[in-house]
């Protein structure tokens, strides 16, 4: 049984302290992440931590992948994505918290 990767997946956790701020960079930001071949699987917002191993506050949480990890980088580099990050993420996320970070495996011959 031959598996192969399907994608990059990140778990975040944020403490976003302006939400109509953040829902902007999420919208202003989408069209740069679909060309680079990534997007959001899960996205949630919590009332409670229980258990953490960051003191970092945590009321957001997200899956996000790209293609590759190559994709990513490429992302995160964009000059274009930058300027979105610095006037929309920045002002309004207080804390950012990597969770995890794994490849995703799809079973191609299942």
């Amino acid at each position: 049984m031959e598996k192969e990767p399907f994608s990059l997946e990140t778990i975040v956790g944020l403490q976003v302290k302006d939400d109509e701020l953040y829902s902007k960079y999420r919208s202003e930001m989408k069209y740069l992440l679909e060309k680079y071949e990534g997007g959001f699987r899960y996205d949630f917002k919590i009332q409670q931590t229980l258990k953490s191993e960051t003191d970092n506050s945590i009321n957001r949480v997200f899956l996000i992948y790209f293609k590759n990890k190559e994709r990513k980088l490429s992302f995160f580099a964009d000059p274009e994505y930058k300027k979105i990050r610095e006037t929309y993420f920045v002002p309004s996320v207080e804390s950012t918290t990597q969770i995890a970070e794994y490849e995703r495996f799809f079973d191609f011959h299942s």
